[in-house]
């Protein structure tokens, strides 16, 4: 049977990058979902995704969502809600976490300032040592420049950078833009997908175009 790329149930997907993982394959929590293909490359051990989606805590009820065909590169940290601390009082200080009494000042979870899941889109690429905050989201297409800080929305094929992120420029214009978020190619068999490479892996926007 012709080879059609790599398995995407498989840990890791090319033997020969051990860094290199699917995160849908190693991940155990039930609150964070990742499409097929989307990788984690970490020379430290990128089956340990998971230790980078901090103060995740069910009692939030927060997920994490990463869509399918995404890159993301070594030191990635999603901060999740349960880093946030009450604001609506004197104090930020989180006295009943420490206990011996002091849990009497327990918040409720309306009192925390929680944002929601984090989200982020197909065929995003992530660069190395980027922090995304609590309740983000991210388009399709879009691009995280290394060492970045994302405390906001990031628009679909737009390229962002910098602490805080900055829009750097779109990737194409508005129509193609529009074109690829209905064209959905993410989203094809992977008969499909492998038949359209050379167009996929091209700049050529007219051969794109012609896809369907």
């Amino acid at each position: 049977m012709k080879d059609l790329g790599p398995n995407p149930n498989a840990k890791f997907p090319n033997e020969n990058i051990p860094s290199l993982c699917y995160i849908k394959n190693v991940i155990t929590r039930p609150n964070i979902i990742v499409g097929d293909y989307t990788y984690y490359d970490d020379i430290d051990g990128a089956e340990n995704f998971e230790d980078h989606v901090t103060h995740h805590y069910d009692f939030n009820g927060d997920k994490l969502i990463i869509g399918k065909f995404c890159a993301i590169a070594k030191g990635v940290e999603f901060v999740m809600n349960g880093a946030n601390h009450r604001m609506n009082s004197v104090t930020t200080y989180p006295f009943n976490i420490m206990g011996h009494g002091w849990e009497k000042s327990t918040p409720s979870i309306d009192d925390l300032p929680l944002k929601g899941d984090t989200v982020v889109g197909n065929d995003v690429w992530i660069g190395q040592n980027v922090t995304i905050m609590p309740g983000v989201h991210i388009g399709d297409g879009a691009i995280i420049g290394a060492n970045s800080v994302v405390a906001k929305d990031v628009a679909p094929y737009h390229i962002v950078a910098g602490n805080p992120i900055k829009v750097i420029r779109k990737r194409f214009d508005d129509n193609t833009i529009e074109f690829l978020l209905n064209l959905k190619w993410w989203d094809w068999s992977k008969e499909k997908i492998f038949n359209n490479l050379d167009a996929l892996c091209s700049g050529d926007l007219d051969k794109i175009k012609k896809l369907k």
